[in-house]
């Protein structure tokens, strides 16, 4: 029973549990949604009103993941980006018996061998945030801003490929817009093409 809480996620939508899969918007109000974190944490978007956020489809048994965690590329970026208080959240969607998908417990160890400092990683194994979201693949990045609109959907840089040598000669957007909007300017590049492998759904 424990195990089936902490699975547990919810989208606020006047329609219920609608899963159908569309893209959200940039420069609209980011959908609110409620889920619970590999500890047990329920956590909400509207609960960070005032902090900027980052969501990051996770699945690490994806080589384009691999590619970025085995560099330190995306360590890195949540250690400097939750130091300067953006809220960083790994999101898992993938389905029971699909890749990538993961009890807590495998989680958290996942996250302390890869070294990884998000703020949480939350558990939607019935693809609910992901759906409301458009998560395409992992990873497909999303950042919205202290005012709880979406400023940012698309890739972690412009290098479709899973060689970590890649990573120092990318145009990284997600740094970039973080960048921005920490120094209180307009995110310049707003959307891009996600890359990487299919989130795993239900």
């Amino acid at each position: 029973m424990k195990i089936f809480v902490l699975f547990t996620c919810v989208l606020f939508t006047a329609l219920g549990m609608n899963l159908v899969a569309f893209e959200v918007a940039v420069d609209k109000p980011a959908p609110d949604f409620k889920c619970n974190d590999s500890n047990g944490n329920e956590h909400t978007l509207s609960a960070y009103e005032g902090k900027i956020v980052v969501l990051e489809w996770l699945n690490h048994d994806c080589p384009f993941v691999q590619k970025h965690y085995r560099s330190g590329n995306m360590q890195k970026m949540q250690r400097i980006y939750t130091g300067k208080d953006v809220i960083w959240l790994s999101v898992i969607s993938s389905a029971p018996g699909k890749q990538g998908f993961c009890t807590p417990d495998k989680a958290n160890d996942l996250t302390r061998s890869k070294n990884a400092h998000p703020t949480a990683v939350l558990l939607d194994p019935l693809g609910t945030v992901g759906k409301k979201y458009g998560a395409k693949t992992t990873p497909h990045m999303f950042i919205i801003n202290k005012e709880g609109t979406l400023v940012y959907n698309g890739g972690i840089d412009n290098k479709r490929s899973t060689d970590p040598k890649d990573v120092d000669r990318a145009t990284k957007y997600v740094a970039k817009a973080l960048n921005e909007l920490l120094a209180g300017e307009e995110v310049s590049t707003k959307t891009s093409a996600p890359y990487g492998c299919s989130v795993k759904y239900k």
